[in-house]
């Protein structure tokens, strides 16, 4: 055996779609956390039929990187259709764990082979047979605890938290697991050099998927009303929420303070969201790059009618159908721009599932103080995988519903300001105030028009009105810089490279840095948290000479954005983008960064 590999390793699970090994996964994946070493898990999934071939990779780190890697030092291979793609993904020098009913050759000597006797230990375990394919992925749960070290005391934690505490399913799947460990060590012997160990580095930590925290920071932001219509990969997000809000949102007499409507199509989804706000309650909805397609007109009208809206666009790879379950950040510019005509729209970047909650509340406050549509972009990896997470912090400030007026409000405005109108801006900062359905005073209501609109709603065609409406518009979105959230630098001494990203590419920027450091070349990051951009990003540009636009789309979204807004720096800006439907990883990145960094 070679010199021992603690706690820095990846595990990759082959199985079939549909074959419930998700719940296998996520038993290893949180007992390792339990363990209190930092792990990650990457679901990789099809998208259109039960049966084809799909894989779940943890990696281990005990430095806490938490980006995918392209490596796979332990691969077990429970599907024969992806048998062979399964043995050739190991390292050299790695583990292969296979189902040994799978009868075809291995043709590899510089690995590691163990055979699993999954069809006799299942037999042994007398599982009823409806439960057997289910149950079958925890042979090799049991077989890893005992030949890479997991402990069986967190697999057990790791099943109750899964299963709820409930009795039966958890000594159904422990009997397989304890049973399977005990096989491995009267007839496997070890010789590989990977091993797991406890470590104290997740203490105080949660694990969390994105779109989970984003439920309940919407939930905390005091979300009243939802329409939605499932979509891959955002689906789960209203799920989580219409679990979590008849336990959190009741009123003393027990009834809901919410509304989720499930709509026929998108369009009627985000169309439902506009009439809850132009009633006054906070409105969202939730979908991804295919049904944000389907919203374009409805979004114009929440646009120029000025509604405050949030809407949650957990992306995957397009265009059209394109891979329904990938991941990609190709929609930066659909969000910024949707609908026809000169609209321009808040856009939030969340990295992190902590921050998918903090936006899920921000975003409320953020639309309701500029009395617009506010796009969230998440996306597959970040909404649908398990991440290691800071707690969530409660909002630390009050609900901010903007420039509302009430009956007493009214009299105070007009007293200072003369006749209210709808969309009249006595502030210059491009923000009328508004009124919402309940307030009685006479002269409170407005039509809410999509069609030309003067400062007091009234209709007009008149060229000069509408100017002054669109120039309004543009200085409203200028006046949003103060609200969003602000880019996060991180400069080094003596660096004159930097980098720019945003969303969940985070994590393989943090150790792509730290592999450029040890080439010798040291960066600057700015991790982009919103649009539109502030002065931090045109200030973080002029101070490098050159800056790479790291991200997940074809084109290089966010270079193009960035050119346009600052074209007198567009020169320092060179794009690393790469959009193929995986994660970025930290070893692409710097490899780009360097090549390009020669040219």
């Amino acid at each position: 055996m070679t010199q021992k590999t603690v706690n820095d390793f990846s595990i990759t699970v082959g199985t079939s779609n549909g074959s419930g090994s998700q719940t296998s996964n996520l038993t290893i994946l949180r007992a390792l956390f339990k363990m209190g070493i930092p792990v990650t898990g990457k679901n990789m999934f099809p998208s259109n039929i039960q049966g084809l071939p799909t894989w779940y990779t943890i990696r281990l780190s005990k430095d806490g990187y938490t980006a995918r890697r392209d490596e796979h030092e332990v691969v077990v291979a429970m599907n024969p259709k992806s048998f062979e793609r399964d043995l050739s993904d190991v390292l050299p020098g790695g583990i292969f764990f296979y189902d040994d009913s799978i009868k075809m050759p291995i043709e590899r000597d510089d690995i590691t082979v163990y055979p699993m006797a999954v069809k006799q230990l299942i037999k042994e375990a007398n599982i009823p047979a409806n439960l057997r394919t289910m149950v079958s992925n925890m042979v090799y749960v049991g077989v890893l605890a005992e030949m890479l070290g997991i402990e069986m005391e967190k697999i057990k934690m790791a099943l109750d938290f899964h299963f709820k505490g409930k009795e039966k399913p958890v000594s159904i799947n422990m009997g397989v697991i304890e049973a399977s460990a005990k096989w491995a060590a009267e007839n496997l012997e070890k010789s590989d050099p990977y091993f797991v160990e406890p470590m104290d580095k997740t203490k105080g930590l949660i694990m969390a998927d994105g779109n989970t925290a984003a439920a309940l920071g919407s939930i905390y932001g005091g979300v009243q009303v939802v329409g939605w219509y499932p979509i891959t990969p955002a689906t789960s997000l209203v799920e989580k929420m219409n679990a979590y809000l008849p336990k959190l949102r009741k009123n003393e007499d027990g009834d809901p303070t919410y509304a989720v409507v499930q709509a026929e199509d998108e369009l009627a989804a985000v169309g439902i969201a506009i009439g809850g706000a132009f009633s006054g309650a906070r409105s969202m909805t939730s979908t991804s790059g295919a049904g944000i397609s389907l919203m374009g007109e409805f979004t114009g009208l929440a646009y120029f009618a000025e509604m405050p809206i949030v809407v949650w666009n957990v992306q995957r790879m397009g265009p059209s159908t394109g891979l329904p379950t990938r991941t990609s950040q190709g929609d930066l510019n659909q969000a910024l721009y949707l609908s026809h005509g000169d609209t321009k729209h808040i856009v939030l970047l969340p990295s992190s599932a902590r921050e998918c909650f903090e936006f899920g509340w921000k975003a409320f406050d953020i639309a309701e103080r500029m009395q617009t549509p506010v796009f969230v972009l998440s996306d597959l990896d970040l909404g649908q995988n398990q991440w290691i997470s800071e707690p969530f912090d409660y909002p630390d400030a009050p609900m901010d519903r903007g420039k509302i007026l009430w009956e007493d409000d009214m009299e105070s405005f007009e007293a200072e300001h003369g006749k209210w109108g709808r969309y009249k801006d006595v502030d210059g900062d491009g923000i009328p105030y508004r009124t919402v359905a309940g307030n009685r005073r006479e002269g409170s209501s407005y039509f809410a028009r999509g069609t030309g609109h003067d400062a007091y709603a009234n209709y007009s065609e008149a060229p000069d009105v509408w100017i002054e409406g669109m120039n309004r518009l543009v200085k409203k979105y200028e006046t949003a810089e103060q609200y969003v959230p602000e880019a996060i630098v991180d400069n080094v001494d003596g660096a004159s490279v930097g980098i720019i990203a945003y969303g969940s590419t985070d994590p393989a920027i943090v150790e792509a840095r730290d592999l450029l450091a040890a080439e010798g070349v040291k960066t600057n990051y700015l991790r982009l948290r919103a649009l539109p951009l502030t002065e931090t990003v045109e200030k973080f540009i002029k101070e490098n000479d050159v800056v790479f636009v790291v991200e997940m789309n074809h084109s290089g979204q966010l270079r193009e954005i960035l050119g346009v807004e600052y074209p007198a720096l567009s020169t320092k800006l060179v794009s690393s983008a790469l959009n193929n439907g995986l994660s970025l990883t930290a070893e692409w990145i710097r490899d780009d960064i360097l090549a390009k960094k020669e040219n």
